[in-house]
């Protein structure tokens, strides 16, 4: 029952803490690592037993699978040299970094712990930078490498990181062997992604029934990463394959209920399971602090601005190199491609926020050693985890903003006019093919007339986000939200005076949502 009250509390907390974010528009990971970190300062909270791996497994797998889903395939390609140079090469440069400046500062610490948190705080998370650069019209490309680096650099932190826990339990370490284990275990959790993949989209065709489909797809990521680790491969490099060949072929195989509906699942259980592990990392870190008494206030801030610091100055060093390196060895790139101006690759540096993965890594690590002696420096690998994460959060998120208006990089308006070309596009297809109808069966032109004037009245009222409509346009706009907000009115009113049943009310409800959602 303590257990069922605490998580309720958690859940209250975490939508009180979205309205804040929603409220004061920012992202709402900011407000959940501030929530977090008040309940690291509630002493004496109680705790519960849990399995460690239990966290890893239940939150990684739905949420790199919903990233990979959305993660447009044709630009990932286009992007995969900066977005491997990043999410591969980074990720290494920051775990070797970040293990040696923790060894620097508290030489007690042995090397493969140092290297644990390294590999922890190594891949940053999109979430929080690219909900800022959406609402502020970067170029494309830029969150595109962020968006792809965020969806492989987590499947390379998290192998290095278990490479990392065995030496700690094990006490050994071999760099070629790491390595060649490293080749297998990616290539293995990538082919099985891959098929299972497969698999998915052959039982799904077969489906038919929305909500059927919605729990196949919330099962998909769960049972592609158990059977990749059950076959010792990656399973989160599986979860990441199966997402992005599922999300290749969802147009084809999904219908438009089912992916209303799974979109508002998958948006849920993603808040959900965020708001939990920031809330469970903060009771974590209450027992954590009580167990660092032994160092001072002074010694752990010192100690986590230090990891900090080294975890951002790291990015910087390696973006700048990284992006003109390649073009001043490469004769061909230098011919093919400019080299992105230094303002983009500032806010490309400046975004390295981290977030849920780490904390879920940091949650995960086994309390014990095969001993029986407790995991070296846990708490305090959980608490200078949970310090970057806070520093990045809160320091890098809310400056991103300023630093995009001051540089000017918030400029590009191709995505919102690509959309609109695609609906003019559409439009034209859809009333070429109302004309053909009507020719072949020899209607009268008339007919057609409303449903016309109404396709090309969407499409007037259409306009990309953030450019003026015009004045005949932005008065269709109100008129159409005038109107469904004047039936709405008069729904409600039938409803509550018993004039007509629930189940019709619904209905209806259900139509002038979809509609207004559409406005």
């Amino acid at each position: 029952m303590l257990l069922l009250e605490l998580v309720l509390m958690l859940l209250l907390c975490a939508v009180a803490l979205g309205w804040v974010a929603r409220h004061f528009k920012f992202p709402y990971p900011i407000a959940l690592v501030v929530g977090g970190a008040a309940l690291g300062f509630i002493p004496k909270l109680p705790q519960f037993p849990f399995d460690p791996q239990l966290i890893l497994i239940l939150v990684l797998p739905p949420i790199l699978y919903q990233a990979a889903l959305l993660t447009s395939w044709t630009d990932f390609k286009a992007n995969i040299r900066p977005i491997g140079l990043l999410a591969i090469g980074l990720v290494v440069v920051t775990t070797l970094a970040v293990g040696a400046a923790l060894k620097l500062a508290v030489p007690g610490v042995p090397w493969a712990a140092a290297f644990v948190l390294g590999a922890i705080v190594s891949p940053p998370d999109a979430v929080a930078a690219t909900a800022i650069l959406s609402r502020l019209n970067i170029p494309r490309r830029i969150v595109t490498v962020l968006e792809g680096e965020s969806l492989v650099n987590d499947a390379s932190g998290l192998v290095l990181y278990k490479f990392a826990i065995a030496a700690v339990l094990t006490g050994t370490f071999s760099l070629a062997g790491a390595s060649l284990q490293f080749a297998s275990v990616s290539a293995g959790g990538l082919v099985t992604g891959v098929l299972l993949a497969f698999v998915f989209i052959a039982i799904h065709r077969r489906l038919n029934d929305p909500f059927i489909e919605v729990l196949t797809t919330l099962t998909i990521p769960y049972v592609t990463y158990i059977a990749a680790e059950s076959v010792h491969v990656s399973g989160v490099l599986a979860v990441v394959a199966a997402g992005l060949v599922r999300g290749r072929y969802a147009p084809e195989i999904v219908s438009a209920e089912m992916r209303i509906i799974a979109r508002s699942v998958w948006n849920i259980l993603t808040f959900i399971l965020n708001s939990l592990i920031f809330m469970l990392i903060g009771i974590q870190m209450s027992d954590a602090m009580e167990k660092l008494t032994k160092y001072s206030i002074t010694e752990l801030a010192g100690w986590g601005i230090f990891i900090s610091v080294v975890a951002v100055a790291v990015r910087f060093a390696w973006v700048y190199p990284a992006s003109h390196l390649p073009r001043m060895l490469s004769r061909r790139l230098r011919e093919q491609e400019s080299p992105p101006p230094n303002p983009e690759l500032f806010i490309i540096s400046w975004c390295g926020m981290r977030g849920i993965v780490s904390l879920a890594a940091a949650f995960a690590l086994p309390l014990t050693l095969p001993s029986g002696e407790p995991f070296p420096y846990r708490d305090l690998i959980v608490f200078l985890t949970f310090f970057v994460i806070a520093v990045t959060l809160v320091g890098q998120g809310l400056t991103l903003p300023s630093f995009i208006r001051k540089l000017k990089v918030g400029s590009d308006w191709s995505m919102q006019r690509e959309q609109q070309r695609v609906r003019a596009a559409m439009g034209a297809a859809a009333i070429a093919a109302i004309d053909d109808i009507v020719k072949t069966e020899n209607a009268p032109d008339e007919w057609a007339d409303q449903l016309r004037a109404e396709i090309t009245g969407r499409l007037s009222v259409a306009a990309p986000e953030g450019l003026e409509l015009s004045p005949k346009a932005a008065l269709v706009m109100r008129l159409r939200q005038a109107a469904i907000a004047a039936e709405r009115k008069e729904l409600i009113r039938l409803w509550r005076n018993n004039e007509i049943s629930d189940e019709v009310m619904h209905h209806i409800e259900e139509i002038l949502d979809y509609q207004e959602a559409h406005l």
